[in-house]
């Protein structure tokens, strides 16, 4: 059964209480769920991870080649700064989908650019958790096996 990684970056680990106003009362674990059980359903295993450090982020991307068919990324703050987590996507040649619980394009102007989305297959922004299980859907097709 093909593997797909879900990464999150950053502050992801507070979701649930951090500006619920912007990301909703949703927890990281509950989003976790919400990934298992669609997995189950694509007939895909998942492993969920969560870092507040690039260089870590960076380590799980290098790790996933040869482990992992494909990427689910929600890098919070470094989509839009970290140059070196989008060499490290580049550098794995695994499928990428980009994903921001929040519309980045509609919020600051910094917020719109990505650095990731040009090595991801597409982007997934202002769903809320729901964007997770869009991810894995529109990823499923795109594996590496």
């Amino acid at each position: 059964m093909p593997s797909v990684l879900i990464l999150n970056g950053p502050n992801l680990n507070l979701l649930g209480t951090r500006q619920p106003e912007v990301y909703g009362s949703t927890t990281l674990a509950d989003i976790e769920k919400l990934c298992t059980a669609e997995a189950a359903r694509l007939e895909l295993e998942i492993a969920f991870e969560q870092s507040n450090h690039e260089g870590a982020l960076i380590d799980l991307i290098h790790a996933a080649r040869g482990t992992h068919a494909g990427i689910i990324l929600n890098a919070g703050a470094y989509t839009h700064t970290s140059i070196a987590l989008m060499d490290a996507i580049a550098s794995v040649e695994l499928p990428l989908v980009e994903v921001h619980l929040s519309n980045i394009h509609a919020r600051e102007s910094f917020r719109h650019t990505s650095y990731i989305a040009p090595v991801a297959l597409g982007q997934i922004c202002g769903f809320g958790a729901q964007g997770y299980v869009l991810a894995l859907q529109a990823l499923k097709g795109h594996l590496v096996t």
